[in-house]
């Protein structure tokens, strides 16, 4: 199972970064919580790009066989949320990415080094 979630949250970045997403991190999480494997976040210069972010992640992760379960922030497009169970991704403008900072709120999460090229 764990390894059907690190696929789900590669293919998430893979796809972010044909987005040109800035700041993509990786947190693990599965040994501090039971809501998730891991957290993808990641970042856009607005809201039309933060929309079209989650418009490729919804797209593209049902064609590769993952089911969202929740997507919460999109009509907003400053923080959206989508919950595909194992793997939850966070997108959002860079002004809210600053200001929620998920890093910091998940300080114990194991970082996974992401390539931002």
């Amino acid at each position: 199972m764990f390894s059907v979630s690190t696929e789900m949250a590669n293919k998430a970045i893979e796809l972010l970064k044909g987005k040109k997403a800035k700041d993509i991190r990786l947190l693990d999480i599965h040994e501090l919580t039971t809501i998730s494997d891991y957290f993808v976040i990641a970042a856009g210069s607005s809201t039309t790009q933060v929309q079209a972010m989650s418009d490729e992640l919804e797209e593209k992760m049902e064609l590769a066989g993952y089911e969202m379960y929740h997507k919460e922030g999109f009509r907003n497009g400053r923080w959206i949320l989508l919950d595909y169970g194992n793997v939850i991704v966070h997108l959002f403008h860079d002004e809210e990415r600053q200001f929620y900072n998920l890093e910091r709120l998940w300080v114990d999460a194991k970082t996974v080094l992401v390539d931002n090229e």
